[in-house]
């Protein structure tokens, strides 16, 4: 198979080509290091190259002439955001203070991808601590979007997202504490998934707080991979206490043969761009055509849950006390969305125990509203991508600040329920807009069915950035 194609063909396809001998795993190495070559000075996704792909590859070729058991990924190559430990790989994450830091150990979920024959070939790049709606720092600078250089690719995992996109790496790990999967992923026409808190370890991410709300997730750019790489992520660890489910134990209506429930909405999530709103509505009609039950939904609560500010005031104090610990003495080394954490008041006890007691109404909300609907659909993201620089954003006539892009995200952060995206539409300018797919606690399996329905009957399956 051509280059051109290897790098652009999804992971579970790789790895049957790999299992039946149509193609080597040198040669798809090979591929996506040489698209990492081409494209990557103009998108900056990729932050490290792994060093040994190359021989790993060797390794696993060698393995499928000899007859040998392979596991799901043989072969295959992965990416992994810099905030994530890597044995023997620098893992910076995204700032001077962590410059040349190499961990001695894997993060749980490279581990788990490794065991299923995946080789890691290159880190991408994150904000600075994985703290920011756009991807940029001053180590290893800011990552374009590929649909449009001049627009960002969103954060926290928007290096990952970027290089999935560009056919630099066909899956990856990224990281979500209140948008940083799904939101990039939407940005750049990809899926990324927040599964339920707790089933994949977050062993091996920085910064550890708030560990209540961080995720490690797969991406990639079809539903099929990122359902592959979970089932191979999912599952306690012994080290992280949060994760203590077994896989096996899925909610989910998985095969059931009467028809998926859909409900949908757009009108909580405060400003809307009227292409995002278009969007869902479209990706409602066609569940419903392809014989879904499908249905607009009203959650009153939701208008008046202000997520992102609740998120903030749950986790600021200790995020803050984190960040100003491991950069004492070495302010000036700090980029200006860190130094912003610094500069935020405390949350008064007041605000904390109100916080706390929203998320628990929203989570009761969500428990009642899942034995009606199998998941709801909604938007990720307010707003396409939006240009460098976190600028407003004006929405019919009137200005935004940008973190309202956490609208539609912060709140399943903050009830757990997992939550994935997928490109749908595509905005006036040519950036992906997508749509989000939510289930029940533990539910991935119908929340899967959804995404891969979703998936065949989306309008632009398969597009590519021409970059």
């Amino acid at each position: 198979m051509q280059q051109d194609k290897l790098h652009y063909t999804d992971a579970t396809k790789l790895a049957e080509l790999i299992r039946t001998k149509q193609v080597s795993p040198v040669e798809v190495v090979k591929a996506h290091l040489d698209r990492i070559e081409a494209v990557n000075p103009q998108v900056n996704a990729i932050v490290t190259l792994a060093g040994g792909a190359l021989e790993a590859a060797k390794k696993a070729e060698a393995a499928v002439m000899a007859g040998d058991t392979l596991g799901a990924l043989h072969g295959v190559p992965f990416t992994v955001k810099d905030s994530i430990d890597t044995a023997g790989v620098l893992t910076q994450r995204g700032s001077p203070i962590f410059k040349g830091h190499v961990p001695d150990t894997d993060a749980t979920a490279v581990a788990r991808l490794k065991a299923a024959g995946g080789i890691l070939i290159a880190k991408t790049n994150p904000p600075e601590f994985a703290y920011s709606v756009e991807t940029d720092n001053l180590l290893t600078g800011r990552t374009n979007n590929p649909w449009n250089l001049d627009y960002t690719p969103g954060g926290s995992s928007g290096g990952e997202s970027a290089a999935i996109a560009a056919g630099m790496s066909p899956l990856g790990l990224g990281s979500d504490v209140a948008i940083s999967t799904r939101g990039p992923a939407a940005h750049t026409g990809i899926v990324g998934l927040k599964a339920t808190h707790g089933r994949v370890p977050a062993t091996g991410h920085w910064p550890r707080v708030p560990r209540r709300f961080w995720h490690i997730g797969p991406m990639a750019r079809s539903v099929r991979d990122v359902a592959l790489a979970y089932s191979l992520l999912a599952g306690p660890d012994g080290i992280d206490g949060y994760s203590a489910i077994a896989p096996g134990v899925d909610t989910g209506v998985g095969t059931s043969k009467r028809p998926l429930r859909v409900g949908w909405l757009t009108d909580f999530f405060g400003p809307l761009d009227p292409e995002v709103t278009a969007t869902v509505k479209e990706a409602a009609k066609a569940l419903a055509a392809a014989g879904s039950q499908v249905e607009e939904v009203s959650l009153p609560i939701l208008k008046e849950t202000d997520g992102v500010t609740i998120f903030w005031q749950l986790q600021q104090m200790e995020t803050r006390s984190v960040f100003e610990k491991v950069t004492a003495g070495r302010e000036d080394e700090v980029f200006h969305h860190v130094k912003a954490i610094f500069g935020t008041p405390d949350t008064s006890i007041q605000d904390f125990v109100a916080g706390e007691q929203v998320q628990e109404q929203l989570r009761d909300t969500f428990a009642e509203y899942f034995q009606r609907y199998d998941v709801l659909l909604c938007p990720v993201t307010p707003f396409p991508a939006t240009k460098h620089g976190l600028e407003d954003v004006v929405i019919n006539g009137q200005a935004y600040s940008p973190f309202q892009v956490m609208n539609a995200t912060s709140i399943f952060s903050l009830t757990g329920n997992p939550a994935m995206t997928l490109r749908f539409g595509t905005s006036h300018n040519g950036l992906p807009i997508g749509v989000q797919i939510v289930s029940s606690m533990y539910a991935e399996t119908t929340m899967f069915d959804a995404a891969l329905r979703l998936e065949q009957l989306s309008p632009v399956r398969d597009l590519h950035p021409s970059i």
